[in-house]
This record gives C-alpha cells, sequence and structure tokens, in this order.
C-alpha cells in the first residue's frame, strides 16, 4: 500500500495534514509489529483518538481497518516466508499469525450468508453439532463447511438443540462424532479452554448469518480486541450509522455465535452492562477474565 507524503511540519497540529501523518506513522508502527498482539485501544493512544474514531479515520485514510491492515502485513510475510524455503508450521509463526486458523479463518470470517440463504433455514445443508459442559454453563456449537454458525449457552443440551432446531429449521443436522468432524470437535475444545480461562479466545472461522445491517455490526465487533469494550454508541458510530444505537442493540441480541462475535464486549454509554443474550452473570463473568 503506497504512503501518503509527508505534509508540511508548520502546519498546526490538528491540521487534516497533520492526523494524516499521524495515521501514516500508526500504519508504519502495525508494519513494523505485525507480529505482535496490537489492541484498537493501543493505536488509538498513538493518534490521541478514541478506538472507534481511530478506527474510521484509518479506514477513511487506507481503505481498511487497522485489523485487516496488519492481517494483510502478516499475510504478506507468510507468504513470502513460505517462498524463502520455511515450512508451513514456521511460516505461520514468524509471520505472527499464532495458529493455522488465523491463517485461513480471516478470510473466511467475512462470508456471510445471502438473504436468500438466511431466509431459507439452512436448507439443503447439513450442520454438524456438539455440546459441552463449560465454567458458564452447557455450550453448544454447530458448524457448516463455510465454519461456525451457532454458539449458544443453555440450561441443558436439550433445549439448545431444540433451539439450534428453530435456528436451522430446514437444515440436517448431525451430531458430531470426531472422526466425521474433527475441526468442530476441536474447536469447542479450544473454546471450552479460553472459557476455563486457560487459553485466549480461539480464532475460528465463521459462518455469519443476517441481515445486511446484522452482519456490518457483527463485522465490526470482529475488530474488537480481548480486553476492550466499546459503546453501543460507539459501534452504531463505527458503522457509520451514529443514530441507530438502538438498532445495534437489536443486532447484538440476534447474535447467534457467543464469545466467537464478542457483542458481551458492548456496554451501555454509562458503563453498565446493558443486555446480553446469554444472561449478564455470563457477560460480567467474560469481561472480567478479559481485563485479566
Amino acid at each position: 500500500m503506497p504512503m501518503p507524503s509527508a505534509p508540511d511540519k508548520n502546519r498546526r497540529p490538528g491540521a487534516p495534514e497533520s492526523r494524516l501523518t499521524q495515521l501514516v506513522e500508526a500504519a508504519r508502527y502495525i508494519e513494523t509489529h505485525a507480529e505482535e498482539r496490537l489492541t484498537l485501544r493501543e493505536l488509538a493512544g498513538q493518534v490521541g483518538l478514541s478506538p472507534s474514531r481511530f478506527q474510521r479515520v484509518f479506514k477513511a485514510a487506507f481503505g481498511v481497518s487497522p485489523k485487516a491492515y496488519q492481517d494483510a502485513v502478516r499475510m504478506k510475510r507468510f507468504k513470502t516466508a513460505l517462498k524463502e524455503g520455511d515450512d508451513v508450521t514456521g511460516a505461520i509463526f514468524s509471520a505472527g499469525f499464532g495458529s493455522l486458523s488465523r491463517v485461513y479463518g480471516e478470510r473466511v470470517r467475512n462470508i456471510g450468508m445471502t438473504p436468500g440463504a438466511y431466509r431459507a433455514g439452512g436448507a439443503g445443508e447439513t450442520i454438524a453439532y456438539a455440546s459441552r459442559e463449560t465454567a458458564l454453563g452447557a455450550l453448544l456449537m454447530a458448524a457448516t463447511g463455510r465454519g461456525v454458525a451457532f454458539v449458544q449457552f443453555g440450561e441443558d443440551p436439550e433445549a439448545l438443540l431444540e433451539q439450534l432446531r428453530r435456528e436451522f429449521p430446514n437444515a440436517d443436522l448431525v451430531a458430531s462424532e470426531a472422526q466425521d468432524a474433527p475441526e468442530l470437535d476441536a474447536w469447542i475444545t479450544a473454546l471450552d479452554a479460553h472459557l476455563a480461562g486457560s487459553a485466549p479466545r480461539p480464532e475460528l472461522p465463521l459462518d455469519l448469518r443476517g441481515t445486511a445491517f446484522q452482519m456490518k455490526v457483527w463485522r465490526f465487533l470482529l475488530s474488537v480486541e480481548d480486553g476492550d469494550v466499546i459503546s453501543y454508541g460507539e459501534l452504531a458510530a463505527g458503522i457509520e450509522q451514529p443514530g441507530a444505537a438502538r438498532a445495534v442493540a437489536s443486532a447484538c441480541a440476534a447474535n447467534r455465535v457467543a464469545v466467537l462475535v464478542p457483542c458481551h464486549r458492548v456496554l451501555r454509554g454509562d458503563g453498565g452492562l446493558g443486555g446480553y443474550r446469554w444472561g449478564l452473570e455470563r457477560k460480567r463473568a467474560l469481561l472480567d477474565a478479559e481485563r485479566k
């Protein structure tokens, strides 16, 4: 990505050219620290902006979000390492991805279903599912060939399976056996480890299904880093619809993929927890664990 030229140093601070210089410096910082975990709050602090404001002006300047910019740098390093003879595992870690799922998951996680497929309720699809008792109660995860389409907490596996049937009434639901769906078994194990506090949140391929507005909200939530929180208003501003805070809250409530699409990181403007589809106790537990 070509860098814009530096502006006149005599320009007053805060002028558009001065801001552009700061954004260029932030982009170069991302390039030189691409292998590290860079939070939106950390990058925004270097420019003196709020995370949501930084997200908007960075994307306006470079055409992509800071996270997408970092992923592009990592992918370039990954391909270079492979060309230079590194094995796949070595190239993954030298590029800063940390796992195979992060190399291939980023592209898949941006794929949403068409409105027609969404309304079809999973017709013609096979969806594998598995349940697990976790630190936050019963959890059921389900996945298509594209990725995880359903992660929900509940009172018991039977009730969760009935919820899955309601979400995808026309799909062929198949209980996972490890030999038939090893990825799903590994994914739910990784998420269980995260909920128990012994592992970071796994970066898994997602098969998100929703309206165009819901997809914008969920995709923005994927850019909110572990340990960070934003308000419903900041989330609405982040998708360039600053008057849509209530609609944003409704989109969060419609999220089918708990934790992996981190709607628990959205708070009220006064810092209160707000709502959470799977209960405020779970929301508080998730936030407390991430703050640690």
